[in-house]
């Protein structure tokens, strides 16, 4: 389907079931549920919020020829790459943070013709996913009307029909699948996020399938008394999966700290040995292993901890 394809789009979405069920599941069966060829949409920031559980399980599935998509990506995207599973990166950023630079794997990717580099500004991606969201084909801006990324993007130009200015046409996406991690939801999908909500919600309404992990299980009476915090309403939840730290060793913001030693040692090793320090890190932390509970006792319950412990002298 193409970007911005709205009535497909909606299509697709009023074919949806709005049912009142149970959403909970296992990782494996809810990423049966992605497609070779899929264009996956990740919740979070950076190395915020990522829904790694999910990415690792996809992964592990060994979808391909996928096009994934993130406001700010983190080194979700290097895994993709160096398990060839990607074709088609949408994104404003790949990498950790400024301390660690700019991705050395999309940049070699992207150079050398592998690999398709869709650059947006951060604005440039919000509105993307906030017109697919509201089921239009773009919405009109400024946003990027002055750099050379209006150039080489979808966008199209216009001109205003009461100021008579130009305006930017920023294309809709609609993605697939939506992979997202809360802090907390019932059985019914209803989602609540702590922190910054970052474009969750959008990706969320724009997507045909949404594929949840959650910190934490709660009634559906506790979401009933605070509806005014649910982020994403349990009818465009189509797979529930309860993952305790879920998107560690990113960050989760009030219950733990990002890494920032294990991005080090991550960074260290691709500037040693590139791709292949990726694969490296994938048999040992991704493909090695038979579950998240054995994922999570590669960095052990101290460590696990200690990062709880410092999340929660940020919000004390």
């Amino acid at each position: 389907m193409k970007s911005a394809d709205f009535v497909e789009a909606r299509r697709r979405l009023e074919a949806r079931s709005l049912a009142d069920a149970e959403k909970l599941t296992s990782l494996r069966e809810a990423v049966e549920r992605i497609s070779d060829g899929d264009h996956i949409a990740i919740g979070g920031c950076m190395f915020t919020r990522t829904p790694l559980a999910l990415v690792m399980e996809t992964l592990r599935q060994r979808r391909k020829g996928l096009t994934i998509s993130k406001n700010l990506m983190c080194y979700e995207g290097e895994w993709f790459m160096a398990m060839d599973a990607v074709s088609n990166i949408i994104t404003s950023w790949l990498g950790i943070g400024l301390p660690w630079g700019i991705s050395r794997i999309l940049r070699e990717r992207g150079e050398s013709g592998q690999l398709k580099i869709e650059d947006w500004s951060h604005m440039g991606m919000g509105m993307r996913y906030r017109a697919g969201a509201m089921g239009i084909p773009f919405l009109p801006s400024l946003a990027m009307l002055a750099s050379d990324l209006a150039e080489v993007t979808e966008c199209k130009t216009m001109k205003c029909p009461f100021t008579g200015e130009r305006l930017n046409l920023i294309p809709a996406l609609f993605p697939d699948v939506a992979l997202i991690h809360v802090h907390r939801a019932d059985i019914y999908g209803n989602c609540q996020i702590d922190g910054y909500p970052f474009m969750d919600a959008d990706i969320a309404a724009a997507s045909t399938t949404v594929l949840v992990t959650a910190e934490e299980l709660i009634d559906e009476e506790e979401i009933r008394r605070h509806p005014d915090r649910t982020a994403i309403p349990g009818f465009m939840v189509d797979a529930l999966v309860h993952v305790p730290y879920g998107a560690f060793p990113h960050e989760m913001h009030g219950l733990y700290e990002a890494d920032f030693a294990h991005y080090d040692d991550y960074v260290e090793a691709i500037r040693k040995d590139g791709t292949q320090a990726i694969l490296d890190y994938l048999d040992r932390y991704v493909l090695g292993v038979a579950s998240h509970d054995a994922y999570l006792a590669l960095f052990g319950e101290e460590r696990l901890q200690r990062q709880a412990r410092a999340a929660m002298e940020l919000v004390a």
